[in-house]
């Protein structure tokens, strides 16, 4: 076997992986990719923020915890498996993608807030609207899901 066909067989399997877990979640629409997309710029602000401007709440010192970052990245991943879950419901259920774009609504605007929290401490200003809009369509998704 030579470099070229393993770079192959490392790619079909990759590519058959982010497939099964994109079916898996529901699609690859604008929705998923959304929130994640809002997770990487989350983590990475949040990198930023820690390594440096050291004013990370989520360290004694304010600086990189690769504990914390570990947590981030675990609760990132909850995140999904929540969507997973949605997805599925909205299959057995049969509806179209309910209970899962309302899932997906609900961390994107958790997700977009903390972005606004990290520019914060990075000193970057944003418009207050901005962060009422988003704690708007939090709450809103949060309330719809209560009522279903």
């Amino acid at each position: 076997m030579n470099g070229t066909s393993i770079r192959y067989g490392v790619t079909a399997a990759l590519s058959a992986l982010g497939s099964g877990a994109a079916a898996a979640l529901g699609g690859w629409d604008g929705a998923i990719q959304t929130l994640i997309w809002c997770m990487a710029a989350d983590y990475c602000t949040g990198l930023v923020v820690a390594g440096v401007f050291r004013r990370s709440d989520k360290s004694e010192n304010g600086a990189l915890d690769s504990r914390a970052g570990f947590q981030g990245l675990l609760r990132k991943g909850a995140e999904l498996l929540l969507v997973l879950v949605a997805a599925r419901l909205d299959t057995i259920l049969g509806a179209d993608a309910y209970a899962r774009t309302a899932v997906i609504l609900f961390f994107t605007a958790n997700e977009a807030l903390s972005i606004l929290e990290n520019l914060g401490l990075m000193g970057v200003p944003y418009p207050a609207f901005l962060k009422a809009a988003l704690e708007v369509l939090r709450s809103r998704s949060d309330s719809e899901q209560e009522q279903n």
